[in-house]
């Protein structure tokens, strides 16, 4: 019987496909962000200067997860160098790929 990931962090693969599509969803709120600011440069107020807040805290984010994306990736490589050295190992010694 196999284990079911039952949250978006059960193994490092789950991790690293949650944290791509929040890297979409940031990209997408950048985009209407964008727009907004666009419409809004006539008149420099507090709104607009809001924008401009949330602006750089998204840039800060998406700067956070494409980093905690590519450790995501690092682990998962390294872990299947691992798999791959045991599964070696075990087949040396028991002389079988099976």
């Amino acid at each position: 019987m196999s284990h079911q990931p039952e949250t978006p962090f059960d193994n490092v693969e789950s991790a690293h496909e949650y944290v791509r599509l929040l890297l979409e969803t940031i990209a997408d709120a950048k985009a209407e962000l964008a727009a907004d600011i666009a419409a809004s440069t006539a008149k420099p107020d507090r709104r607009l200067e809001a924008l401009r807040v949330i602006h750089y805290k998204l840039e800060k984010l998406d700067g956070h997860l494409r980093s905690s994306s590519r450790l995501l990736n690092d682990l998962r490589s390294l872990r299947r160098l691992l798999l791959e050295e045991r599964l070696a190992h075990a087949i040396k010694r028991t002389g079988t790929e099976g």
